[in-house]
């Protein structure tokens, strides 16, 4: 990698969760005590996460997670946070004792998007990039990742994305295998929806979408991108570190394993 965005300190790197948040709506948000909580319908279920690093530091906890709780309750579902090193002291571990479960945790990435850009010259697939999702597109993303799942849900949060979306699509035989979105928000690009069909897989596919986002940050005068991945990916911490892209922020999630009461 070139550079390291010299921006990208822990403090920023809350700032791009927050522009990843607005890269995948919630069917339902709304602010309390300084935090965003996000409902969602869909299969992308830490869209629909409490987001907690935001608000008073020396913010009395237990208050403020039964308004969570209550959020969620009202919806039917478990209530879920976000958890950050910036998150309020104390935060991980009263929600350990309320029961929440730790899980998935998680890498904010960063990289320059110029070099990863120069490597689209020498794909061997080619490459189209779309303003906006189109069919085929979406066939790819829910094939890959929600096949059983009703495809609705989906549909709506993409058109709920307000910011500036490019939609990459990699052909084979003039047929989409390998598929990825990036959204533009306030001098970064987000990498989101990265998917490639089992046909096409372990043959530079991902490497080729990725390239096409990076031409798509360029094209918009964007010079950094950033992802979120799972530590348990392998495959996807393979591309993304070949790529140049370096962690600056890491976290998990902690779940409610019982619905609260309203």
């Amino acid at each position: 990698m070139s550079s390291t965005p010299a921006a990208a300190s822990r403090g920023a790197g809350l700032g791009l969760l927050d522009r990843a948040a607005n890269a995948v709506p919630a069917a339902v948000e709304e602010i309390k005590h300084g935090w965003r909580l996000r409902w969602v319908d869909s299969t992308i279920w830490w869209a629909g996460a409490c987001l907690a690093h935001s608000g008073s530091a020396d913010q009395i906890l237990d208050p403020a997670i039964r308004v969570v709780e209550g959020f969620y309750s009202q919806r039917g579902g478990p209530a879920r946070f976000q958890v950050c090193p910036e998150c309020p002291a104390g935060l991980d571990a009263t929600l350990a004792a309320r029961g929440y479960r730790w899980t998935t945790p998680m890498n904010l990435q960063v990289a320059s998007a110029a070099p990863i850009a120069d490597r689209l010259r020498a794909a061997p697939f080619q490459v189209r990039i779309d303003d906006q999702v189109t069919d085929q597109w979406f066939a790819v993303w829910h094939a890959v990742h929600a096949p059983d799942a009703d495809p609705q849900p989906e549909w709506r949060l993409l058109r709920r994305v307000e910011r500036p979306s490019g939609y990459v699509s990699v052909l084979s035989a003039g047929q989409p295998v390998a598929v990825g979105r990036a959204v533009a928000e306030r001098g970064w690009i987000g990498v989101f929806g990265m998917a490639t069909l089992p046909i096409a897989r372990r043959q530079g596919a991902g490497s080729a979408v990725l390239a096409g986002l990076a031409r798509w940050a360029a094209d918009h005068h964007v010079e950094h991108l950033y992802l979120q991945i799972e530590d348990d990916n392998p495959a996807a911490r393979h591309l993304y570190a070949g790529a140049g892209f370096a962690t600056v922020l890491r976290y998990h999630y902690r779940t409610a394993e019982l619905v609260a009461a309203p």
